[in-house]
């Protein structure tokens, strides 16, 4: 247990006490344990207290909060208030912790000192073949243009709070997160523009599990599309053409399914190979035939999912300026 901790973990948590356990667990086998970590309970019915006590029990630095239900973004300010480290680290409840992580941290943070950092995610073995399917789709060149710290991008990686951490001179500057969609692309771009560094340390991944079925996934990237608008509305000049593409894909899919009936069923030939080469290019990365085969449905999910959210927003909001007032969009961007 680190007396004078360098890193605070700040974890919020909504009824999730199972995928508690097994985060906590992996904190226990950390290499390196100069942290500590703090749980806020946002509102729980369910709450993880009893794996948390486990947890000390076994001789992990961790603190409890229950507060009442306000969303992650304020639970995550609470976290923040009570932490004792140099630098605070995120990660989502549903992530599990590599043992060396932190010890990666620190040798990487030792060698190129960073303001503010981000980790890609990846599946661990012991995941379901359906949420090593949903992985594959979230972080594939082809299907995500690699934004999530891929080793090929077609845009500036961005933290996003499953695996990012700042230090305390961040907060004490920037303030904390705003109670928003996307609000973890917002917290890095307000470091951005405040002149801090950020920077990808690849080396430092986490499991993440992601949703468990293609229901729920469906659900989170299609308001995922729909927060895309509403950082466009905040940042005019953050909306970048892989953003698009999902919405591309959208409508493309919609043309050739319709020159299809009218004209020609060649036209869905661009559609199978694209289909095509998800799947080969699943093969060829998990290794497994059932996660290759699900890859294509998560893939058509996750792009049209977006791109679905994004069009709508897009249409609501900023063609029809109705919605979400843009002038509430300009008091958010003051940060009222």
């Amino acid at each position: 247990m680190a007396d004078n901790p360098r890193y605070s973990i700040i974890i919020p948590v909504y009824n999730r006490p199972d995928e508690v356990n097994d985060l906590l667990e992996s904190l226990l086998s950390q290499t390196c344990r100069n942290f500590e970590v703090i749980i806020v309970e946002d509102g729980s019915t369910i709450t993880c207290r009893e794996v948390v006590d486990s947890a000390v029990r076994q001789g992990l630095d961790c603190k409890y909060f229950f507060k009442s239900n306000e969303g992650r973004s304020i639970a995550r300010n609470y976290g923040m208030e009570h932490a004792s480290g140099d630098y605070f680290v995120f990660f989502d409840s549903d992530c599990v912790i590599p043992p060396a992580y932190f010890e990666t941290i620190d040798n990487e943070l030792a060698k190129r000192p960073l303001d503010c950092y981000g980790g890609p995610d990846a599946a661990h073995s012991s995941f379901s073949d359906t949420q090593k399917a949903i992985n594959y789709s979230m972080t594939s060149f082809m299907t995500t243009g690699g934004i999530r710290g891929g080793k090929h991008s077609l845009e500036k990686f961005v933290p996003r709070t499953f695996n990012m951490g700042y230090s305390r001179r961040v907060y004490d500057s920037v303030g904390g997160f705003r109670e928003m969609f996307s609000e973890d692309i917002d917290m890095s771009t307000r470091i951005c523009r405040a002149g801090f560094s950020i920077g990808l340390i690849r080396e430092a991944p986490v499991w993440h599990k992601r949703r468990v079925d293609f229901r729920k996934f469906l659900r989170q990237v299609y308001v995922f599309g729909m927060s895309r608008v509403t950082l466009k509305l905040l940042y005019p000049d953050s909306l970048k053409l892989v953003h698009l593409l999902p919405a591309a894909f959208v409508l493309g899919c919609a043309l050739l399914v319709a020159l299809s009936i009218v004209v020609s069923p060649w036209f869905l030939l661009p559609l199978g190979l694209y289909f095509l080469a998800v799947f080969v290019g699943a093969l060829v990365s998990v290794r497994s035939l059932k996660i290759a085969m699900l890859a294509v449905p998560s893939a058509a999910i996750q792009l049209g999912g977006y791109g679905c959210g994004f069009i709508k927003a897009y249409v609501t909001k900023i063609l029809l300026r109705r919605g979400r007032d843009v002038e509430e969009e300009i008091l958010i961007r003051k940060g009222k």
